[in-house]
């Protein structure tokens, strides 16, 4: 064989091996998935929350949700798996509490699109 046919053939089957890596992974997984989080205050008794939610790149401040109310936000997970959210809270009855609102490895498939917390007495 010449070395143009050992080229041809090289080349042949690169592109032969992309077609079967794009018919055996959907692009679609390869899109970053959006994902809502949403903290519910339900103490009631007009008690009003608290919340400093961040992750490692975004800080979204403090909120204070009024009973009855939400605080919600929307982001993209990483496509290293590793998003995290995380909040502290307080409310009359507890100075501080401290959760995951949103963990990849936790909440990928449990919430997928869309995590809902709620805070209640109950």
């Amino acid at each position: 064989m010449s070395k143009s046919s050992d080229i041809v053939d090289t080349w042949a089957k690169s592109i032969r091996n992309a077609i079967v890596f794009l018919l055996l992974f959907n692009p679609c997984d390869l899109v970053v998935s959006k994902v809502h989080v949403s903290i519910m205050n339900r103490l009631g008794d007009g008690e009003n929350v608290t919340l400093h939610c961040q992750s490692k790149d975004n800080d979204l401040g403090q909120q204070n949700v009024a009973d009855g109310s939400e605080f919600g936000w929307d982001f993209s997970v990483n496509t290293a798996g590793t998003t995290l959210f995380y909040c502290d809270m307080a409310w009359q009855n507890v100075p501080q509490y401290h959760f995951d609102a949103y963990d990849f490895g936790r909440d990928f498939v449990r919430c997928e699109t869309q995590c809902l917390w709620l805070v209640s007495t109950e």
